[in-house]
């Protein structure tokens, strides 16, 4: 299972990566958002400004900002540039967030640098708690401990994905010299507001004077504040479907093959071992960005160098086939648009005749809207759902759940409950199996970036450790 804080009375072990996590944890937690910057500005004066070591492309959005790092991380890595990328949450070790080189921080580094920059963390603890706020949460620091991490290593360039909204997120600090925006809808809405246009305000918090920004394809109300922020900072803007974006994708075995026109040059028949329009236009974005970055949009990437990003982008958690007879697959979608994404990619990729869901959901999400989501997506392809919870503390209880779920529109004799993911995976197996060979079957693991990061762990999931370095 991911990593666990210690239980009550077990020894501090300094140079732990799982000590280091339960310190981490006592803090308030990273959903619970501080709208403010001036704290994490303190902290980098304090440490000598390591956001400033290395430019940095920063990337917000609803959906796809994980995706979309990890495939512009590729490309810088296939052009010779060494990275570090900060990414959130994580679905195994903490240390996946922080990655040097496609590959998450060492242990010793990870506790080591934390070492280092604690009783600067602490000096500012003080002085929060003696204005009346709330010391540095989990997110502000690992987020100092990120920079200070690339800092040290040190990095050619910073990849940075925002962890919720923009303008107040920790990772703000920066002045990105490429922003990009992933595709925005509705998430978050108690803290982000609740139509797109106000969360396009938050996350516009990025453009900043000196960068270039660069978009997906919008609704009209997000693309309307982004072109307004872009104008008023005096920073080029480029958008998907209008300056660059996929130009053909054939769907196949194991993933797709895309042509990509970019801002300055056209790239054809790359093969991206991930399913769905949705990474294709994913991958149009980081293929922008790169170029923006690079060239300053007016140099054409080198073609064999993004054949070569291609064959090391992965995605862990996305459409993930963990098993196969039957077909166990993984994915992330924790909200209705994200949801809608992956099923239309799974219908499309899969070949299935019967689905059976394995669901669990975090409370601060909206959880009906999920539920409401899937049923309409699967409601004609999955005949039974088993409803579930991860280990977090945020997760729905299952009965809970599967309440809600029969609220949606599925038939309550379709539906099963268990507060163990093992026991809800195994269940699934079972159903699937009951139609032996007439029927094309597969169990789908949805929900939460947490229930994801679980089921990867307990079906053996290769480790982004394990994987060859560009």
């Amino acid at each position: 299972m991911p990593e666990q804080p210690l239980t009550p009375g077990e020894p501090y072990d300094q140079f732990s990566v799982a000590s280091v996590y339960a310190e981490l944890l006592s803090r308030t937690p990273e959903n619970d958002m501080q709208p403010r910057l001036e704290p994490m500005r303190m902290i980098m004066d304090l440490l000598g400004n390591p956001e400033r070591s290395a430019p940095a492309i920063h990337i917000t959005g609803t959906n796809g900002k994980t995706s979309a790092a990890r495939m512009i991380e590729a490309g810088l890595l296939a052009h010779d540039l060494r990275t570090g990328r900060y990414s959130s949450p994580h679905m195994g070790s903490v240390t996946e967030r922080i990655s040097v080189d496609g590959v998450p921080v060492s242990d010793e580094t990870f506790v080591r640098i934390w070492d280092e920059i604690r009783p600067h963390i602490g000096m500012v603890d003080e002085r929060l708690s003696a204005d009346g706020e709330v010391p540095l949460t989990l997110f502000e620091c690992l987020t100092v401990l990120a920079f200070a991490v690339f800092a040290d290593e040190p990095v050619d360039v910073m990849v940075l994905e925002v962890g919720l909204g923009g303008a107040w997120d920790a990772t703000n600090v920066v002045s990105g010299s490429v922003q990009v925006v992933t595709p925005i809808s509705l998430d978050h809405t108690d803290l982000l507001g609740d139509s797109e246009h106000d969360i396009a305000l938050e996350k516009v918090g990025i453009i900043k004077p000196g960068g270039f920004l660069v978009s997906a394809a919008q609704v009209p109300e997000a693309a309307d504040v982004l072109l307004e922020a872009a104008r008023e900072a005096g920073v080029p803007f480029r958008f998907e479907g209008v300056e660059f974006g996929v130009e053909s994708r054939l769907p196949g075995v194991g993933g797709q093959q895309v042509t990509v026109q970019g801002l300055a040059g056209r790239y054809p028949d790359l093969l991206l071992a991930l399913h769905g329009a949705h990474q294709a236009q994913n991958f149009s974005l980081a293929v922008a960005a790169l170029e923006a970055f690079i060239g300053g949009a007016e140099q054409e990437l080198n073609l064999e160098n993004l054949q070569l990003a291609c064959e090391h982008i992965t995605s862990p958690g996305r459409l993930e086939t963990l098993r196969t007879g039957p077909a166990i697959i993984a994915d992330a979608a924790h909200n209705p648009a994200g949801i809608e994404a992956s099923a239309e990619a799974l219908k499309e990729s899969f070949g299935l005749d019967k689905l059976v869901l394995v669901v669990g959901i975090l409370q601060e999400k909206d959880v009906r809207a999920m539920l409401a989501a899937l049923y309409t997506q699967y409601g004609d392809l999955a005949s039974d759902i088993c409803l579930t919870q991860s280990v977090s503390p945020r997760a729905v209880p299952a009965e809970e759940l599967r309440l809600m779920a029969a609220d949606a529109g599925f038939r309550d004799e379709d539906l099963h409950s268990t507060e163990r993911l093992d026991e809800a995976i195994d269940w699934a197996v079972s159903r699937v199996d009951e139609d032996g060979a007439t029927v094309t079957g597969g169990v789908l693991i949805t929900g939460s970036v947490t229930l994801v990061g679980e089921a990867r762990t307990l079906l053996g999931a290769e480790d982004d450790r394990l994987r060859k370095d560009t």
